[in-house]
């Protein structure tokens, strides 16, 4: 009997797919490719434009950053005259730039209106009978308090205030109107003097009012002024208190108090200046002497910033310089320190107005011409000829925006528009060492707002960028060799049946929030870990030599016992070794610090000269890299796992070892993928904004210490964005520090590209 093949029957006709049915299915495939690929084209410019949107309107946001100074003459108003002519001695402005004020020598202050000069209102001094007017005296801008000094050495402390009202709705009507903090009545002050003051001051510190005076002699009297007000019956009493200070011996030309009540500067006819320390009112005593400007040169003019920290002093040779009182760290002792100087003007110095809340300024020369500077960004930023003779007043209001110039000898007030509105943000502001007021010298200082009114703000960018790297940094060294190294064992060494179970279970962490990983990072593992800091020491020697030694005598078991555990199952076996380890070097922690590190080892950390925040930098590595791992992990493993099989088998069959082969040949091809997977998780770490919020303390510092903390970019704009003002300068900075961030990671990827792809056509041909 004989085999048959088996019949071959050909498939009935109505399965075969006629042409017209093929051409219609070639038709959707092509439908299909087509938006396939023009769907994914679209989607990848849609991510480039969003990308584009989102630099373009950052950039829009920080552009006035960049825009020039602007400072003009608008108009010429003539100077309000007097009933009977005197020169003025003083000029002001309100905060709404209407109304100006204008101190003449003979007692009168007319108020006027700074649109056209029209006189609104007229208040006359009293002064004493048969005496006249010889010295005046004010304080910095803001607090509007002036003296006048007549000539039988009696003063008069007075204020200008500015009321609003509203006599009907949308009608705002501003009144100025004179205060006497210190009584109506001329008072005098130490043991007065025939002669009258040559310098006058007034102050308005935490603990009164303080009038000084100095005279051609060198005598310098002083009193201090409190009030109290009965709040039953609305009467003020005034207290006060005679300072007995030394003759300088030389003629006063000024005299300067600060808000602090702690210093008076007095400065006499050749450019010397006498510190005097007045804190014990009982024994004010001389600190030091200081020559202001070099040989040949006169002090024509000095006063103090808003806030009165720092001292602006302007010279016959035309130079601006600024002097800060700083504390020396070995006698303690505060000396006036020269700090900056800024651009000569042409002529010698005349005038300076500070502005009211910043620590800009308006400097007058003899030219005619009015310099504006700045003193934090150390910028000269506008010069502008505003008459042929020599500028001998300046008002500014205290919004910046409007100024009042007179030259000596002219009935004309020129009205200057001026624009300024982010004087802090130069180059050298935002990422220089900047010598801010009260510093003992020049720091990278991000500190945007204080409850002072007079405060500095300290925008530097320096320790936002270097808070998000040192982050970033501490996060991937946690992150990048465990993630990396599981990837690798997972993908080559690892049992398919317990890869599906670890690499899911990894890539679930990624689901956690990471407001959930900062607040247990803040609220537990931080006091946890200051507590058990010796935990850091034991688990990085004992948990690796641990591993090793585990490794090793697993390798000198019998074969009929290792060969029980199927291949790529013998990482299980570690589990319960590394509970056990992480048990025991947890238990040892109080052992350990008693025994080498006299029962603290923070206290020992901090005798050696190392600080301890307890929300540090070490806190948000650990937190933000159990955050890093999943992303780093799961890209890196694809990499490996999908490197072709030929090759790794065909270095096997080479005689090559598992691990000679991971290393010559795996890693070499998953390169450029794992690069990419470090690359995004580094991304994902300088981006990072809640971990970093809730367990770095946000200290702006600029340091790598590891247990210290910091403040990041990110970080920083989500605390500072929803309390700025729309539109001030810390807005602008805030999102000029989001284009730096964005700038940054843009950069890094870039790179991070270009090296993948030269990986990848590197290692192509394997």
């Amino acid at each position: 009997m004989s085999a048959t093949a088996p019949e071959q029957t050909a498939p009935p006709a109505s399965l075969l797919p006629s042409a017209e049915r093929r051409e219609k299915l070639r038709k959707i495939r092509g439908i299909r490719d087509g938006v396939s690929l023009y769907g994914v084209g679209a989607a990848g410019l849609g991510v480039i434009f969003a990308l584009a949107l989102i630099f373009f309107y950052l950039f829009y946001e920080t552009f006035p950053l960049l825009k020039p100074v602007s400072m003009e003459v608008g108009i010429e108003i003539s100077v309000p005259g007097d009933e009977a002519p005197a020169p003025t001695v003083h000029l002001t402005l309100d905060r709404f730039e209407e109304i100006g004020g204008r101190f003449s020598e003979s007692g009168a202050i007319t108020f006027f209106s700074s649109a056209d000069g029209r006189i609104l209102f007229r208040e006359q001094v009293t002064i004493p009978e048969g005496e006249s007017i010889n010295a005046f005296g004010r304080s910095e801008s803001r607090r509007s308090l002036f003296v006048y000094g007549f000539t039988d050495g009696s003063v008069l402390p007075l204020k200008v205030e500015y009321q609003q009202s509203f006599p009907r709705e949308g009608v705002r009507v501003i009144t100025p109107r004179l205060s006497f903090p210190l009584g109506e009545e001329p008072m005098r002050i130490g043991d007065g003097t025939a002669e009258g003051y040559s310098a006058l001051t007034v102050v308005e510190g935490r603990g009164g009012f303080v009038v000084a005076g100095g005279t051609r002699g060198g005598e310098i009297a002083m009193a201090l002024f409190t009030t109290r007000t009965n709040m039953m019956t609305g009467a003020v009493q005034i207290s006060r208190q005679d300072y007995a200070l030394p003759s300088i011996n030389r003629p006063v030309r000024q005299l300067l108090v600060n808000e602090s009540l702690r210093d008076l500067f007095a400065i006499d006819d050749q450019g010397t200046l006498f510190h005097f320390d007045i804190v014990d009112r009982n024994q004010p005593r001389l600190v030091e002497r200081v020559t202001l400007v070099p040989e040949g040169v006169t002090v024509t003019v000095a006063q103090f910033l808003v806030g009165s920290r720092s001292l602006i002093v302007g010279g016959s040779d035309g130079s601006l310089n600024q002097w800060m009182l700083v504390r020396d760290d070995a006698t303690n002792e505060v000396n006036l320190t020269r700090i900056r100087g800024f651009r000569d003007h042409a002529g010698a110095i005349t005038f300076i107005e500070p502005e009211y809340t910043r620590k800009g300024f308006l400097a007058g020369d003899a030219t005619g011409t009015v310099g504006l500077h700045y003193a934090t960004s150390s910028v000269s930023l506008k010069f502008l000829p505003v008459a042929q003779w020599p500028v001998n007043r300046i008002a500014i209001s205290p919004i910046n925006r409007m100024a009042l110039v007179k030259s000596e000898g002219s009935e004309v007030l020129r009205v200057l528009a001026i624009d300024n509105p982010h004087p802090q943000t130069s180059l050298s502001g935002l990422w220089g060492r900047v010598w801010y007021e009260g510093r003992a010298q020049p720091e990278f200082i991000w500190q945007s707002s204080s409850a002072d009114d007079a405060f500095e703000s300290k925008l530097s960018l320096v320790p936002l960028t270097v808070g998000t790297l040192k982050a970033a940094l501490f996060a991937m060294l946690l992150a990048t060799p465990l993630a990396i190294m599981g990837a690798i064992y997972t993908a080559y060494f690892m049992a398919g049946p317990m890869r599906r179970i670890v690499k899911p279970s990894i890539e679930l962490m990624e689901a956690l929030p990471t407001v959930i990983l900062g607040f247990l990072a803040g609220i537990w593992l931080a006091p946890y870990i200051e507590n058990n800091l010796p935990i850091l020491v034991t688990v990085l020697v004992l948990l690796p030599l641990g591993m090793l030694a585990f490794g090793y005598g697993w390798t000198r078991l019998p074969g009929q016992i290792r060969h029980r555990v199927p291949p790529g199952w013998e990482g299980a076996l570690l589990v319960p070794v590394m509970l056990l380890l992480g048990w025991v070097a947890v238990s040892a922690s109080p052992w350990i610090e008693v025994a080498f590190f006299d029962g603290s080892m923070r206290q020992w950390l901090t005798d050696v000269g190392i600080p301890y925040d307890q929300r540090n930098a070490l806190i948000v590595g650990l937190a933000m890299g159990f955050a890093v791992i999943p992303t780093i992990f799961s890209i890196a493993e694809d990499a490996v796992f999908n490197v072709p099989r030929h090759l790794t088998q065909g270095s096997l069959a080479l005689g090559a070892t598992p691990w000679q082969t991971v290393v010559g040949v795996v890693l070499p091809t998953a390169s450029p993928g794992i690069f990419s997977a470090v690359m995004i998780g580094f991304g994902r770490a300088v981006g990072e904004t809640m971990i970093v919020l809730m367990a770095s303390g946000n200290s702006p510092i600029v340091n790598f210490n590891l247990f210290e903390g910091m403040r990041t970019l990110a970080a920083n704009i989500a605390v500072e964005l929803p309390e700025t003002a729309v539109g001030s300068t810390h807005f602008r900075v805030l999102f000029l520090s989001a284009l730096v961030l964005l700038v940054l990671t843009f950069v890094l990827n870039t790179a991070a590209e270009i090296v993948r792809q030269r990986l990848r056509k590197r290692y192509a041909s394997l």
